[in-house]
């Protein structure tokens, strides 16, 4: 979490019914497999849906620290993002995406009722206390004036096929996600040069990085940032090429701009001095 931002966890409502959200999927028949609470705050709906029957875990940076290692069929989000700094945010839209089995679905509640956005003093804990509006671009599955119910399918699997939005998204076979914001999408290469190594692509259909607004290019490399911490921890490897083609005097061959990720390995060419010097290989040596 930011240091801007320390006092999110004092939204948290303690309360001794289901939360509004809940029920609305519950009727709606939304909640299957094995579901996560992803900022599940004190905990009260894990609790109640476990009663229910429901196979549930919650995880909250505050009250259930201990980030979850598995992947789930459904993951609720309620009156999260609200609460959270544009930064923060879109760490909780990669961590959901992330967490989230290729078939599942993710659940967003929002506030509709917030009357201002900005740090506010909080009527009970006497402490400054952020709060936005929230609008997300997936499917709207509920909607009255104080909450909004936002559905989240992984864009590789929602769009598979769909080539009118990517070139990557070519082929039925679907691309493993690995994160996923509001604006950008991150998967591992079909013909990687090494283990793990991944491309960072913005949604709007863009060829060239430089025509990228500052705003998209910074949500690229928020992403990029994030991918790189997953495969250090999946695969381990001792260094990166990171890079983008631009241009097919540069060697871009799909015309979606994307960043490299290339994790590298000791050993894995006989000589790496120079790095991405290697684009033109007689000058790589200096």
């Amino acid at each position: 979490m930011s240091n801007q931002n320390q006092n999110s966890h004092l939204t948290a409502i303690e309360r001794t019914s289901l939360s509004y959200p809940a029920r609305i999927l519950i009727t709606q028949k939304k909640i299957k497999g094995k579901v996560l609470d992803f900022g599940c705050g004190v905990g009260k709906d894990v609790e109640l849906l476990k009663e229910k029957g429901f196979d549930i875990a919650g995880y909250d940076p505050f009250y259930f620290p201990e980030f979850p290692t598995e992947k789930y069929d459904t993951i609720l989000c309620f009156y999260v993002l609200n609460v959270l700094l544009l930064e923060e945010q879109a760490e909780v839209l990669m961590n959901v995406s992330h967490l989230l089995k290729p078939t599942g679905k993710a659940y967003f509640a929002v506030r509709r009722d917030i009357q201002f956005e900005g740090f506010r003093m909080h009527k009970i804990h006497k402490k400054e206390t952020y709060q936005c509006i929230i609008k997300l671009p997936y499917v709207s599955v509920y909607k009255n004036e104080n909450c909004e119910i936002y559905e989240y399918e992984s864009y590789t699997s929602l769009h598979k096929g769909n080539t009118n939005l990517s070139p990557f998204l070519i082929g039925e076979e679907g691309r493993e996600l690995i994160v996923e914001t509001a604006t950008v999408f991150s998967f591992y290469d079909k013909f990687p040069v090494s283990e793990g190594h991944a491309l960072i692509v913005p949604k709007r259909l863009v060829s060239n990085y430089f025509d990228l607004t500052l705003k998209e290019q910074t949500a690229c490399w928020i992403v990029a940032n994030k991918v790189k911490s997953i495969l250090q921890g999946k695969y381990n490897p001792d260094g990166f090429n990171i890079g983008i083609n631009v241009n097919e005097a540069a060697g871009q061959t799909v015309w979606h701009s994307h960043i490299h990720i290339i994790p590298r390995f000791k050993g894995d060419v006989e000589n790496p001095r120079g790095g991405i010097r290697g684009v033109i290989p007689g000058k790589k040596e200096y």
